[in-house]
């Protein structure tokens, strides 16, 4: 049996990549590396979307539990999530979630590498179903300079706000670039609708003349 070396645990949700205020912030994003699972449809209703879920999770805590063997540990961090779809409006305004395409993600720490990811997809695959095990990869994110901010309520609650963010941008000078990001720092499966806390993030460029 191997030995379990005890080690401090780190919570990369207390990190500064994990905070946002009430109010607009203006913030640079480190490149991150991540677990992730490209999709498209309803979140609500798509078996795509479980599909990710059931496979991103295992995966994640293999490696978290390969980490601490080696004897670095760590909470596996927040759900995350880019969304886009060809028509702006039916993301933001008219909500239309049939035409919503999204890459669901969990972030990895530096100190681990694609060789890691593999090998924590073997393990995972010999113990779980991973309905989605083809399409789960390694991939890094660079956003840099972006304008987020924390939204408390319903998932169906973000269209206003996301239509004020779009609009300071537009004010600020600065264009939408990359995709919409969203950090979902509540359990929906233990926390009511009003009461969830999700960082809205949107990478911006300067405006072109």
């Amino acid at each position: 049996m191997e030995e379990v070396v005890l080690v401090d645990k780190i919570d990369f949700k207390k990190t500064d990549s994990y905070r946002a205020p009430k109010s607009f912030q203006f913030v640079e994003v480190p490149q991150m590396q991540y677990l992730m699972v490209d999709g498209h449809g309803d979140p609500n209703t798509a078996q795509a979307y479980q599909d990710a879920l059931q496979t991103l999770y295992p995966v994640a805590y293999k490696l978290k539990f390969s980490s601490k063997l080696a004897g670095r540990d760590y909470v596996v961090p927040p759900l995350e999530g880019l969304w886009w779809a060809e028509r702006m409006d039916s993301f933001t305004s008219a909500r239309d979630k049939s035409q919503w395409d999204w890459t669901m993600m969990l972030m990895v720490p530096d100190w681990l590498g694609p060789e890691d990811v593999a090998k924590a997809l073997g393990t995972a695959q010999n113990s779980a179903d991973l309905p989605a095990g083809d399409k789960i990869r390694l991939g890094n994110l660079s956003e840099g300079r972006c304008l987020q901010v924390l939204h408390i309520g319903s998932y169906d609650d973000e269209a206003p706000v996301l239509a004020r963010m779009h609009q300071y941008i537009k004010d600020q000078g600065l264009d939408l670039t990359g995709k919409h990001h969203e950090i979902y720092l509540s359990d929906p499966r233990r926390v009511q609708p009003e009461k969830l806390r999700t960082i809205l993030r949107q990478p911006v460029v300067p405006a072109a003349n």
